[in-house]
């Protein structure tokens, strides 16, 4: 594989300090030099990830890369969209299991935990001697959150928890799940722990996409907690959904490597094909694609960028991630339909990105909220009203 050849046609690295630029920097080497080398094999093999990679993530801070205290790096949000980037140009697969450890299992216990709970997981998690997975989603209730099944009763001094969650990255992986459920005063979070009676995850098999990513279900069967494993700050709808803000930032920013890695591919690939008596770079179609491409991840970077500097200074309102995530998501992904077009018969085949870039955008474009979802969560803050 040719070496990546980096996608800055603003010079938008102008706009970066030092510590950003080199936090991507370092990423990107590792991604380069560990994670590429391993990524097609466990694609082929078995649909797995590489596990053998997550001291090594945990060394260079890259769990919960922009939480402060408990061995977490600090980095500002720019730094940490830089490196979600650089992620995603090795696969969706290595975005997703670094977003759901820091942005979905971190940062609620960072920002709504006790102090005990904090001291017990954050350090361990941000290290990857710990892994933890988001339990939201169930196999009724996607994109609906309001709508979740999963019941936390009072029992004694504790509770017990009874449901069920569908598609959670990293489920069967996992130390410890952050389930978010219903109780009688409204939605409430939960650690639970993965040797708790009761609890079960079961791998979710024969996934097109997102084959580098491990995707569970958890079945939770009258499990029974203390109070301590309660989330004490989680009290409405708004603290899961302020998790996906978070996450839905690194997706914003993960999905615009996937869409560099397939126009560098598809660049490079079209400059060394010759066809019709010429190269593959010289006609007037290859030539609009590749001019699609590069607009639409410079108009991205831009987007992700004014979005990063705003939530370092605290002005961030989710529906401006709305408004990322949608589209850069859907640009990427028909980058990557482009790119696997450049390729050709080659396309299909995985001595090339492109198509698996392609099957793991679908996913993207899916999961933390659809495209459709947040185009509604857009026209309601444009017109104020909902839609019927």
């Amino acid at each position: 594989m040719a070496e990546f050849q980096d996608v800055d046609f603003l010079h938008l690295d102008e706009l970066l300090s030092d510590e950003e630029r080199m936090a991507r920097q370092t990423v990107r080497e590792f991604v380069s030099r560990e994670f590429l080398p391993l990524i097609q094999e466990h694609v082929r093999r078995d649909g797995s990830f590489p596990m053998e990679l997550v001291p090594r993530i945990g060394e260079l801070g890259l769990f919960g890369a922009n939480l402060h205290g408990y061995d977490c790096a600090g980095m500002n949000n720019v730094a940490y969209g830089l490196v979600m980037q650089e992620l995603e140009r090795g696969d969706s697969g290595l975005r997703s299991f670094a977003s759901v450890q820091g942005s979905l299992v971190m940062y609620p216990i960072h920002a709504y935990g006790s102090d005990a709970q904090k001291d017990r997981w954050l350090p361990e998690l941000a290290a990857g001697r710990a892994i933890g997975c988001f339990g939201l989603t169930e196999p009724d209730a996607g994109s609906h959150v309001g709508a979740l099944r999963t019941r936390a009763e009072r029992v004694g001094s504790g509770w017990r928890l009874s449901g069920t969650k569908r598609w959670i990255t990293n489920g069967s992986l996992a130390d410890i799940s952050v389930v978010w459920a219903k109780t009688d005063e409204g939605i409430a979070g939960f650690l639970v722990e993965k040797d708790r009676p009761g609890f079960e995850a079961r791998d979710i098999k024969g996934k097109f996409s997102l084959r580098g990513s491990v995707t569970s279900e958890l079945f939770l069967q009258d499990v029974e907690l203390p109070e301590e494993n309660r989330l004490p700050a989680a009290k409405s709808l708004r603290a899961p959904l302020s998790c996906l803000t978070q996450a839905r930032y690194g997706i914003a920013w993960g999905v615009i490597g996937a869409a560099m890695a397939c126009y560098d591919e598809a660049r490079q690939y079209t400059l060394d094909r010759e066809v019709q008596g010429g190269m593959l770079a010289s006609k007037q179609i290859t030539q609009e694609k590749l001019v699609y491409m590069l607009t639409e991840i410079t108009k991205a970077q831009l987007l992700a960028l004014r979005v990063g500097r705003i939530k370092d200074a605290g002005q961030l309102e989710p529906v401006m991630v709305s408004m990322i995530k949608r589209n850069n998501v859907d640009v990427a992904l028909q980058i990557a339909r482009k790119a696997r077009d450049l390729l050709g018969a080659n396309g299909i085949v995985d001595d090339y990105q492109a198509m698996r870039h392609m099957v793991n955008l679908e996913t993207v474009r899916t999961y933390e909220g659809t495209h459709d979802v947040h185009t509604l969560i857009l026209g309601e803050h444009i017109t104020g009203h909902r839609a019927l």
